[in-house]
């Protein structure tokens, strides 16, 4: 089967896909060629036809759904309807894209969606972990069975995907993601401001989705123009930064280790975790709550997220990952992000 999964970034779209045991795709495209102009994606997936399936940007997530069952209230539940958010207006067009080229779109679910986290730990939550961390969290799945030659069911770990803008940490135990904190629910990351005090919200009056793209690591500092690298390699100029970035990281592991109280391992994920700089310094941190290392992937360019998406359409097409499919329990997903919340008195903003 020719199965190809698309990851997309705040600095990239990634897209990695199998036909059997041969890669078919492993490549990046820069988010501002995309925004340019999206049929630089539908022109990269075109060339790859006939496909089985694609597991397309799922944003925020959704139950299992085909492109054909999408409507603008389904499309709105994915990606928020606030065109301050970066993207929002080019994620959007590459969806009715590939909607009206008929190509074989399934989109994937969020921690929120998944029966295996309980309820109460849903409570007044709508980020536990996109889509995109899902995907990532059925990489790692793989990566630890095949590395210790256990039974998916027997994989326990606490991933912390460190993206260019969010970072969230995610549990999972028993093969199951039991627990999540997603990249605005949880601590800064290098761009996006993680959790927001509910004082300093409620005096910020209408709130637009592009503000959680800032007020990370990035926004402590004097350089517009710093880079990951350059904060790790310059500690005494963005000390501050790197300090807030570090313990954000630990807290979050610490918080899920309630939920995941021995995981295996800890394990480390994407882009800013391949700089070594930082991925030393988080090991050295990390290491008093258990093992700690990079997830190990196949992909030589694509980033995680889009090698996991590739494994959860693998899976829920029934081929080789089906066991993680069924692991993740991804098939029983249901419910939308808005029904957790039980704030008396307050109309939440709905599509």
């Amino acid at each position: 089967m020719r199965i190809i999964g698309i990851d997309p970034g705040t600095g990239s779209f990634d897209f990695y896909g199998m036909d059997g045991n041969k890669v078919v795709i492993d490549t990046s495209l820069p988010v501002i060629d995309i925004a340019r102009n999206p049929h630089v994606l539908i022109d990269t997936i075109e060339a790859l036809l006939p496909l089985h399936m694609i597991i397309g940007p799922s944003g925020y997530g959704l139950p299992p759904t085909h492109i054909e069952s999408i409507t603008e209230h389904t499309l709105s539940l994915m990606v928020p309807d606030d065109r301050s958010i970066p993207l929002y207006d080019g994620i959007r067009m590459v969806i009715r894209l590939m909607k009206k080229r008929g190509f074989p779109v399934y989109f994937t679910p969020g921690v929120i969606h998944l029966p295996t986290v309980p309820s109460y730990r849903k409570a007044n939550r709508m980020d536990m972990g996109t889509a995109d961390k899902v995907c990532c969290v059925a990489l790692a799945v793989r990566d630890q069975s095949e590395l210790y030659s256990i039974d998916y069911r027997e994989t326990s770990f606490i991933m912390v995907e460190i993206g260019y803008a969010f970072t969230a940490a995610i549990g999972v135990q028993h093969g199951m993601i039991v627990d999540g904190l997603g990249g605005t629910s949880g601590g800064p990351g290098f761009i996006a401001m993680g959790n927001i005090d509910a004082e300093l919200a409620m005096r910020l009056g209408d709130f637009p989705g592009a503000a959680i793209f800032s007020g990370g690591c990035k926004g402590m500092v004097d350089n517009e123009d710093m880079t990951p690298e350059e904060m790790i390699e310059k500690p005494e100029r963005y000390e501050t930064a790197l300090n807030m970035f570090t313990e954000s990281v630990i807290k979050g592991v610490a918080a899920i280790m309630v939920s995941v109280p021995q995981p295996r391992e800890i394990i480390l994920s994407g882009r800013l975790s391949r700089i070594p700089g930082i991925a030393q310094i988080l090991t050295s941190r990390l290491s008093e709550y258990g093992n700690v290392r990079n997830v190990r992937r196949q992909a030589k360019i694509a980033k995680e997220a889009a090698e996991g998406a590739y494994i959860i359409g693998a899976g829920m097409a029934g081929d080789r990952y089906m066991g993680i499919y069924d692991c993740l329990e991804l098939r029983k997903a249901h419910g939308t992000m808005y029904d957790y919340i039980n704030i008396k008195g307050i109309t939440v903003k709905a599509p």
